[in-house]
């Protein structure tokens, strides 16, 4: 585990992941020949555009056709190429999930998903288009790791980890805008998260989106003196579990914050190590309960489910109360 300060008094830039990822998959096509690009009739809504210009040879377009997306991309990790299967997260998840299971966590093809758009990103088309429920059947396949980067850099970074990888992996690419919170020169590591900010009174673990709000909900709470360590937990499987049974026993209470919906997400994963630590403490679990969201903006719905700094402060402190 890792740890750096953050925090600051000026509103930051936000940036969309998805041209950190083109930028940085273009970048290791033009390293390495057999790094080659898969999408299901998405080249725009995965920014391939200008991989497409570049290697046109190297770019695959399926159609809408998920379960081969996910099935040519074995075949070519089988090949000896490096495969980016690329498509919104819902239908690359949702439609192709026996697929994920049997070409690529059981067989071990060292496959590349990236699930463009997450968590609540397409707003208003619904939860027809959410994905939110990616995490929990994901994590619960052996052998395949689940990232979620919280900005450009640790999407660049983990674009990079996954490439030299010999197992496949599955890369949340965030569509909402964020801010950059990782620190100048820290370096995402498989199975390691990062400490944003000490605190001793609580511990927050956030991944994507969820990160910076986290931080604000630190400041926030920072105010009333409360110190709350911000872990920024991009691994959701393989989970630090260093990281967590070192928060269990130095902290007074959890709290974990996730776009995503909380059965058997990052919230469940920690909730069942603490659970088998020598120390039990309060936890509160913030996420997508179980509805389908209503009619909103990505704002709104975050809004909606309690996603945001003030609702973050909150649990802390109602946390907190229960010690």
């Amino acid at each position: 585990m890792s740890t750096a300060t953050g925090g600051s008094d000026v509103q930051p830039a936000e940036y969309d992941n998805r041209d950190a990822f083109a930028d940085e998959l273009i970048a290791l096509a033009r390293e390495n020949p057999r790094v080659v690009a898969v999408c299901n009739d998405s080249v725009g809504s995965s920014k391939l555009g200008g991989f497409k210009s570049e290697f046109p040879d190297r770019l695959i377009n399926v159609g809408i056709a998920e379960q081969n997306l996910v099935g040519v991309g074995a075949g070519l990790a089988n090949g000896g190429f490096v495969p980016f299967v690329s498509g919104a997260a819902p239908f690359l998840t949702g439609r192709a999930l026996e697929q994920i299971k049997a070409d690529l966590a059981y067989s071990q093809y060292p496959v590349v998903l990236c699930g463009m758009s997450p968590g609540m990103a397409y707003g208003e088309l619904g939860p027809t288009h959410h994905s939110v429920e990616d995490l929990s059947w994901l994590r619960a396949l052996p052998g395949l790791d689940v990232v979620v980067p919280a900005d450009r850099l640790e999407t660049r970074q983990a674009l990079r980890i996954a490439a030299a990888a010999d197992h496949p992996t599955f890369i949340r690419v965030g569509r909402f805008k964020v801010p950059d919170v990782t620190p100048e020169g820290a370096r995402l590591e498989r199975g390691h998260w990062t400490t944003l900010r000490d605190g001793d009174d609580a511990a927050v673990f956030a991944i994507g989106t969820m990160v910076s709000r986290t931080l604000r909900a630190a400041e926030l709470l920072a105010s009333e003196g409360i110190e709350v360590r911000v872990v920024n937990a991009a691994y959701v499987a393989p989970l630090d579990r260093a990281a967590i049974a070192d928060a269990a026993a130095s902290v007074n209470a959890l709290v974990t914050v996730e776009e995503a919906n909380i059965s058997g997400g990052l919230g469940a994963g920690i909730a069942v190590e603490v659970a088998q630590s020598k120390r039990r403490l309060p936890m509160r679990i913030l996420g997508v309960r179980d509805e389908f969201a209503p009619t909103g903006s990505n704002d709104n719905l975050l809004d909606y489910f309690g996603l945001t700094a003030s609702a973050i402060s909150t649990a802390v402190r109602e946390a907190l109360s229960d010690v």
